[in-house]
């Protein structure tokens, strides 16, 4: 059984306000009723959040433990580096390529998530400067309280076979 998500509006607000989107379906009620969904509705990207509710999602931090984050240095926690990076790393790294989000119903106040994840497709290219590049898709199926699929998200990550060269 996955973690559970739940749904707030309060979360939904300060989402919306933080992703710098004033479109009152995510905070006005009132507005709300006049719309399609009928009520205040989660932004398109709200389920990212997510990863907050899962105590191992790799991109969390943990408290007391060492984290590399988005940076070039590690931050955070102030913990010691694991030993595979102390002097640094001869391979290369990874990144998110794409993300797809496909609604199956609006994603709304009070519903309480659980999800369930598989790997998707895979496959290699040939980089001009860091080598070969090995792309994987992971799937992510959504569901409420009552087991109804809300959102299928489909994530590709790429990693390269060394660090890119400068130029070309």
């Amino acid at each position: 059984m996955a973690d559970r998500f739940p749904i707030e509006a309060g979360h939904i607000l300060l989402f919306a306000r933080a992703v710098g989107d004033a479109n009152p379906i995510y905070s006005d009620p009132e507005h709300a009723k006049g719309t399609e969904p009928g009520q205040i509705i989660a932004p398109p990207t709200f389920v990212q959040a997510s990863a907050q509710f899962t105590e191992n999602y790799g991109l969390r931090p943990k408290i007391g433990e060492y984290w590399f984050g988005s940076g070039k240095e590690p931050r955070g926690s102030g913990a010691p580096k694991p030993p595979e990076q102390e002097g640094g790393s001869s391979g290369g790294g990874g990144l998110h390529a794409e993300q797809h989000y496909e609604y199956h119903r609006p994603l709304t106040p009070g519903m309480v998530l659980r999800w369930e994840q598989e790997p998707g497709e895979s496959w290699e290219r040939e980089g001009r400067r860091a080598g070969k590049l090995v792309f994987n898709e992971s799937i992510t199926r959504y569901y409420d309280q009552d087991d109804n699929l809300v959102i299928t998200a489909r994530s590709v990550g790429v990693r390269t076979e060394r660090p890119a060269t400068p130029g070309s």
